[in-house]
């Protein structure tokens, strides 16, 4: 029986949309205002890239983007394209990395996740932004990761977050093809599954997922949607028209694109 969870059994352009992706955002990196590598924490994976709207830096707004690739690979520069979008809305946009699995555990990952998100609240400044205008998003495994800005644990003061992709519970994983790669524990799936956390009622989330996905991704994206309808957060879901798992997080960087569309109301939502 084929895997869900793996993407290139499912998707035919699996390599070419990365390959689009990976050309948009070095493109973003040589056109767009920014200053990269700026350290969030101690290690060296704690890293995070800054675009910048033209203009004066002062009291703008800022949007973190968290990637994905199930925790144990892609990084920051892989996805600059997103800056693209975020930019034209007015904001500063802040691409994280984190540490991969299985040289780290997710406790480790969740960790830098509170980390950056100090960094952001205490620094931001410094570079023109206005951490109370946050808003945050992820793709896949990065939308798990971004639960973590708005989840109770986390300080309040997220006023969006977009979720593309997402996997809110890790427990299927636990029989998927990443049992070989990442090994999740019952520890770590009881721990860190977003469907068993509480999160910040002054959070607007948008919960999309490409309509040509695999089931798991919108069955996860409407369990995930009535937990945080019932913790009284405002969420919407949304289904992306004709993409999939690859060419919807590429389209948040793509003018014009629905993806794009919901990344900017997600920032404008934070204004």
């Amino acid at each position: 029986m084929s895997d869900p969870f793996r993407i290139r059994d499912h998707v035919a352009d699996f390599d070419a949309v990365v390959a689009d992706i990976l050309a948009r955002s070095s493109a973003a990196r040589a056109n767009l205002p920014n200053t990269l590598g700026v350290p969030y924490g101690p290690d060296e994976t704690e890293r995070l890239d800054l675009f910048f709207p033209d203009g004066p830096r002062r009291d703008l707004p800022v949007h973190v983007f968290v990637h994905g690739g199930y925790w144990r690979m892609f990084g920051r520069s892989d996805y600059s394209l997103i800056a693209e979008t975020v930019t034209r809305a007015g904001a500063i946009a802040a691409v994280l990395d984190y540490a991969l699995m299985p040289r780290v555990r997710m406790e480790t990952i969740i960790a830098q996740m509170r980390r950056a998100h100090a960094f952001i609240l205490g620094e931001i400044g410094s570079y023109g932004g206005d951490a109370s205008r946050l808003s945050v998003s992820g793709h896949s495994a990065g939308a798990h990761l971004a639960t973590y800005w708005f989840d109770v644990a986390a300080p309040a003061g997220v006023r969006s977050a977009l979720l593309l992709g997402g996997i809110y519970d890790l427990a299927p994983l636990q029989s998927s093809f990443l049992a070989n790669e990442i090994a999740l524990t019952d520890l770590e799936v009881s721990s860190f599954s977003p469907l068993d956390h509480r999160h910040h009622r002054q959070t607007r989330v948008s919960l999309a997922y490409g309509e040509m996905e695999t089931a798991p991704f919108a069955v996860q994206a409407a369990a995930f949607e009535a937990l945080l309808a019932a913790q009284g957060v405002f969420c919407t879901r949304h289904s992306i028209a004709g993409r999939h798992h690859m060419d919807s997080v590429r389209d948040l960087g793509v003018p014009g694109s629905d993806a794009a569309a919901l990344l900017a109301e997600t920032i404008a939502a934070s204004l």
